[in-house]
């Protein structure tokens, strides 16, 4: 038999990260022993109101009087929050963090983890991904800093199907849109590789095929397995090589106009895209393939649509003058992209995602 496997001509370093997750239904009821096991018998469970339950169940199957609890967590992740929470944290004895919830409570418990190395079981209840990454990113006066250290990476997740199910559909789509962004940027990564440009075309086949169906039905369980997946996968994509143009952008906006985050990377990432297809044709082509269409820019723009989500930046706060600041600020610390920023292509690129406009991709980059 002739063996007919290849090994990519390519040259490249890829770092598994030490994460343990627990993926299925129902497994919020491995937190208990989950906290045994990491040594936590005095934990802070960070959770927002609409998780109050969930939190309480958790707090009564751990042991009601070993628990503290903070429901104050902001996005963005803001210095003077994080400091109420450490004191909350000496003041009790806490000796670790469970976190219920998205992005925010996430990155508040990731914010402790870093000033205090206390070991953390993250429960997602969005497809974010932060959960997966030893990235933070923090905001001081207006100001959005992202960092990257092994302290702040979770030692469990714990992803439940179950915690998606009452997700509400346009937040199912702005948090799938952010999740499909992790993945987009991986593949076009200066650090890229085999491995995580695979995790990532992966990823985004899973939310093409979940998100409308989430649309439609948003307790489709076999549609939020899927999309709970996905969102693991560009976890683990944003957690292993570095990102690009949309993320800087979407750190620049939420940290200077107080943008929700999740919406502000829906509504940017079909333009990003655009705005680097020229230099990223081979990528253009896998990305056409897994979205199913010609031009994978204007079909991330579609499924904005197609599931509800906004599609510009005036409607989720952003002022018009901010348009001119907005590009200022992303050239004002230089990072790498693969097609290198230009104001008058930025102007545009932010200009559009203002308006709702379509993504202006090049007709010769179109797959």
């Amino acid at each position: 038999m002739t063996d007919t496997t290849t090994v990519p001509s390519m040259s490249f370093i890829y770092e598994s990260l030490p994460t343990r997750v627990i993926f299925g239904d129902g497994t919020r009821a491995k937190v208990k022993e989950e906290a045994q096991r990491l040594g936590i018998s005095r934990p802070l469970i960070l959770h927002n109101p609409v998780h109050t339950v969930i939190a309480e169940a958790i707090a009564e199957d751990i042991g009601r009087h070993r628990v503290v609890t903070f429901g104050d967590a902001q996005m963005h992740t803001p210095v003077q929050v994080t400091e109420e929470a450490l004191a909350l944290v000496a003041d009790a004895g806490v000796d670790g963090m469970i976190a219920i919830g998205g992005g925010s409570i996430t990155g508040l418990s990731k914010a402790i983890a870093l000033r205090t190395d206390l070991p953390q079981i993250v429960l997602p209840t969005t497809y974010a991904g932060s959960e997966m990454t030893p990235i933070l990113g923090e905001t001081r006066d207006g100001i959005k800093t992202t960092l990257r250290s092994p302290k702040v990476l979770p030692e469990t997740v714990i992803y439940d199907v179950d915690l998606t199910l009452d997700l509400p559909k346009t937040l199912s789509g702005v948090s799938g849109m952010n999740a499909i962004a992790h993945a987009v940027e991986a593949l076009y990564a200066k650090d890229a590789n085999p491995i995580i440009s695979a995790l990532a075309i992966e990823s985004i086949r899973a939310f093409a095929q979940s998100l409308s169906a989430i649309g439609s039905n948003a307790h489709d369980r076999t549609a939020r397995g899927k999309a709970l997946y996905g969102a693991w996968l560009a976890g683990v994509c944003l957690g292993s090589v570095g990102m690009a143009l949309h993320h800087k952008l979407c750190h620049t906006l939420g940290g200077a106009f107080n943008l929700p985050h999740a919406e502000s990377h829906a509504i940017v990432l079909p333009h990003a895209l655009a705005y680097n297809a020229p230099a990223i044709p081979e990528i253009m082509r896998r990305l056409s393939e897994a979205l199913n269409h010609p031009d994978p820019a204007q079909a991330l723009y579609e499924m904005t649509i197609a599931i509800g989500t906004p599609t510009a930046l005036s409607e989720i706060g952003m002022p018009e003058e901010g348009i001119d600041k907005a590009v200022e600020l992303a050239l004002a610390n230089p990072y790498w992209n693969p097609r290198p920023l230009e104001r008058r292509g930025l102007r545009d690129l932010i200009g559009r995602a203002y308006a709702g406009m379509p993504p202006n991709t090049p007709t010769d980059t179109a797959c």
